[in-house]
């Protein structure tokens, strides 16, 4: 355990960050949570522009909400 923390650490000052990329960024996020705001789309037509799945559409749906 110690030796793997100290790998992750090793790599995060080499600037390598771990764990699975966002499927979309800050703006496109925000882009998808607008469209569902506005009521004009169904989510699955939001999900099919973006290309994404509907459990994340309602990810970032939540994550807005939030704040």
């Amino acid at each position: 355990m110690a030796r793997t923390q100290a790998g992750l650490q090793a790599a995060r000052a080499r600037g390598r960050k771990g764990g699975r990329p966002k499927s979309l960024n800050k703006d496109k996020q925000a882009l998808a949570v607008k469209l569902y705001d506005e009521k004009k789309h169904t989510v699955d037509q939001i999900c099919e522009m973006m290309g994404i799945s509907k459990p994340t559409l309602y990810k970032y749906i939540e994550a807005t909400k939030g704040r």
